[in-house]
């Protein structure tokens, strides 16, 4: 991230939405927009944003995985496979 480039205060976004948006399609950089000085919402590219969200998803599937395992709820493999085959009716 260029701080200098990358955070603009809000006034600057109400005028140059149009240019702030290919901005960040073309250089998948991050804008952070500023409200009084602070800042308050990021203006990120699709792509960009669908990647971050899948990737938390994948983060916390890991969790959840780690956390079974503590707690012994296991299954063998072969149990697992004949369930999903039940459920799926193979």
């Amino acid at each position: 991230m260029k701080l200098s480039e990358d955070i603009k205060p809000i006034t600057y976004v109400k005028t140059h939405s149009s240019d702030l948006i290919r901005e960040v399609n073309t250089n998948k950089r991050p804008i952070v927009i500023t409200q009084n000085g602070t800042a308050r919402a990021v203006l990120l590219d699709i792509d960009s944003y669908e990647k971050q969200k899948n990737t938390l998803l994948m983060l916390k599937l890991v969790a959840q995985g780690e956390s079974d395992i503590k707690k012994g709820n296991l299954v063998e493999q072969e149990e697992f496979f004949k369930k999903m085959d039940e459920h799926l009716d193979v």
